[in-house]
């Protein structure tokens, strides 16, 4: 492994659980340690964890914090209330995305903000380049680390290590709670990226081996980045790089629900032009009756015809065949058959709802 590679405060623990170490946006991270099966399983039936540190995370601070934040990004910062967030965009001039990421409100003149590690330097150029509101960003992500614990068990798991049992219960997806886990300090937010209930959790670089390993204790399983591929995708989330990019407009990739629709922010023009008019192509499922794994680049044909090009695909343990997710031609229904060139086989698929799986609210 190259020595450029960047490491997070819990390398150390992925070696001693026989992680299998690959690059990820300039880290060494663990792509599994079992099986990739077996964590998404453990994550669907259960509670699993994902060192998640790479990703990088931010303080803005000033008496202009506010109007600036609704500037840059495209949902409405304005409903926020102390203690809660909201997933967002960076758009740029053209309507594009420089970035999605979590916006999280701590007071009148303090957010926090999450963004992709892979965007982690053009990200803070960016939001630096667009300041002129006397903002002070500040980057906290060496000190810190973020570990994802996910799934119908992990909200229960939390609440008996925490000392805050029942802030932990009862607070509201996008919540933070601000509490010990296991005796560690941690910024609790209720949210994640598997499509099931937890919480993402922030805590100093030096505390996180401890935490890391209460977690296990508790029952808990570790997992890497390919079941975190594979269950996002189930649950319909979108992927910087896949399904979101600078020359990609959000309302094509289905986010017209987090863009604001009364505010005028960076790119909002190209945006709402969109939302009116449509695009030619939107973000779609498609699901194979095959167990065969569909990649980036492949194409999507209904009736012979290429309608569109597929952004991320798996095989999915939840429905034992492959998913994908494609831009395909607005015209195109969901139900319609389709087939996608699989090395010169064309497997036969459905154009599908893009969530592939919906947790049932109890």
């Amino acid at each position: 492994m190259s020595d450029s590679l960047l490491r997070t405060p819990l390398f150390d623990k992925h070696i001693e659980l026989n992680g299998r170490m690959v690059p990820f946006a300039g880290y060494e991270m663990p792509v599994q340690y079992s099986s990739i099966i077996a964590e998404s399983k453990a994550v669907r039936d259960g509670a699993g964890m994902f060192d998640v540190s790479h990703m990088a995370r931010l303080i803005f601070t000033g008496d202009n914090v506010l109007a600036y934040l609704e500037k840059v990004t495209a949902n409405d910062v304005s409903k926020l209330t102390n203690g809660t967030g909201q997933y967002s965009l960076l758009p740029n001039d053209s309507g594009g995305c420089v970035d999605d990421i979590i916006v999280y409100r701590i007071s009148d003149t303090e957010y926090r903000m999450v963004v992709n590690a892979s965007n982690h330097e053009k990200d803070v150029a960016w939001l630096k380049s667009h300041n002129d509101e006397g903002v002070s960003i500040s980057d906290y992500t060496d000190a810190t680390a973020m570990i994802a614990v996910q799934g119908p068990t992990a909200v229960g798991i939390l609440a008996g290590l925490s000392d805050a049992a029942d802030a932990i219960r009862n607070a509201v997806m996008f919540g933070v709670v601000e509490c010990k886990i296991a005796g560690v300090e941690c910024f609790a937010a209720r949210s994640g990226y598997t499509g099931e209930d937890g919480y993402e959790l922030i805590c100093s670089a030096e505390a996180a081996p401890a935490l890391w390993d209460s977690l296990l204790q508790a029952g808990v399983a570790a997992c890497g980045l390919g079941s975190r591929d594979t269950l996002r995708v189930e649950a319909g989330l979108p992927l910087y790089g896949h399904e979101l990019e600078e020359n990609f407009n959000p309302i094509a990739a289905g986010l017209g629900w987090v863009v604001s629709k009364t505010k005028s922010f960076i790119g909002s023009g190209p945006i709402n032009d969109a939302r009116a008019n449509g695009t030619p192509k939107k973000l779609q499922g498609v699901q194979l009756e095959s167990k065969r794994l569909i990649t980036p680049g492949m194409k999507v044909f209904v009736n012979g015809a290429e309608v569109g090009e597929v952004s991320s695909g798996v095989v999915s343990p939840l429905l034992d065949r492959g998913v994908a997710f494609a831009f395909i031609d607005s015209s195109i229904a969901i139900g319609t058959p389709c087939t996608i060139e699989v090395r010169g086989k064309h497997e036969v698929g459905v154009v599908a709802n893009k969530r592939f799986f919906k947790r049932a609210k109890v």
